[in-house]
Order: C-alpha cells, then sequence, then structure tokens
C-alpha cells in the first residue's frame, strides 16, 4: 500500500519547496512507516509497560511538522531523522520518569508524560541512550547505525544510503556495534553504577 522510495522522496522534496498538497499525500504514507518501525522497536518491551506504538508515532509526527525546513535527500534520509527523534522522545520520558521517582518535584503534564501506559518505562532505554553516546565519542557511524537499526527499523540498504557506506560495511558495523553495546551494559549491570 505504501508507495515506492522513489515516489516518497519526491513528495518530501515537493514538501520542501512548500507544495503543500505533497504534504497531505505524503503524510499516511510517513504515518505507516513510522508506525512499522515503531512497532519493530517495541515488539521487545513487557505487556503494560510500554510505550504506546503509536502514541510515539504521534510525538514523532507533530516534532516533524514543526520541523524547520529540510531538504530532504531520500526516503532513507528522512526516516534516519525519524530514528532519532524516537531515541529523544524514549530518553526524555525515562530521563522525566527517572527524575520524578527521584523526587524531583511536580512538573506540569506534557504531551509525552501520556504516552506511556502504566508501569515503568524500561531503565535499559537510559542505559542504551549512555552506551551509544560513548560509542559515538569512539565510532560515530557505528553509533548511528545502531539508532537507524534499533529506533527507526530502517535496513541495511537504506543505512548504507545515508552514511554513503556499502551494505558490507554496515553489516559489519552492525555486528561490532552490538557486541560492544552488549559488553557495554552488562559491564553496567555487574558493576552497578
Amino acid at each position: 500500500m505504501s508507495l515506492p522510495p522513489l515516489e516518497i522522496t519526491q513528495l518530501l522534496q515537493a514538501w520542501f519547496e512548500g507544495q503543500a498538497e505533497a504534504l497531505d499525500r505524503l503524510m499516511p504514507l510517513v504515518y505507516e512507516e513510522l508506525h512499522r518501525a515503531a512497532s519493530l522497536r517495541m515488539a521487545g518491551e513487557k505487556t503494560g509497560a510500554t510505550l504506546q506504538t503509536t502514541a510515539l508515532v504521534n510525538e514523532v509526527y507533530l516534532r516533524l511538522v514543526n520541523f524547520p525546513a529540510v531538504n530532504w535527500q531520500n526516503r532513507a534520509h528522512f526516516f534516519a531523522a525519524c530514528s532519532k527523534l524516537m531515541r529523544r522522545i524514549l530518553v526524555d520520558f525515562a530521563r522525566n520518569r527517572n527524575s520524578q521517582k527521584r523526587g524531583g518535584g511536580e512538573s506540569e503534564l506534557t504531551f509525552e508524560d501520556g504516552l506511556f501506559v502504566a508501569g515503568e518505562q524500561s531503565p535499559d532505554v537510559l542505559a542504551l541512550d549512555e552506551a551509544l553516546n560513548n560509542l559515538a565519542a569512539m565510532d560515530a557511524r557505528k553509533s548511528q547505525v545502531v539508532e537507524m537499526r534499533f529506533f527507526g527499523g530502517l535496513s541495511v540498504a537504506e543505512i548504507a544510503g545515508v552514511l554513503q557506506v556499502s551494505e558490507e560495511t554496515v553489516q559489519r558495523d552492525w555486528r561490532l556495534a552490538k557486541a560492544w553495546l552488549f559488553r557495554a551494559l552488562n559491564f553496567e549491570k555487574s558493576d552497578g553504577y
């Protein structure tokens, strides 16, 4: 049901050029793709303690609509930016949730606070974010690969296009980054800091 990547790219360019009808045609398609990516991301979470997929997509959508004009290179570039937004939304909520649990005082209820159903957000989001930041300090590309695969659900080919590297390089980066993150996250659990 979704349009081919080339047509999505053309709609993104038309939107950038100020054609409002392109945005009207693009948004249902983008919403469907974002929902698929969010569903993949949320599949491993515990029932009753996860971010509602539709609410996550709605928040990404609202942030995208308010983005300054971006000259989208292609569909993959657009979804790479969406991956980054999903990560920020999840991390911001987890930080907000943790500060409230530590007695951070009363705060205004924001739209993001309504994104989660009852239960606790996994602290793994914050640990993963910190580990990704540490990985980025050593190898930014590997961190980007994880962000696009994990948060955005982009394919190896799409990531290769965004990063302008071969698919083999993306696959190698993905394998090495997963191993590095596994070790980093398990080290943190065993050290207890």
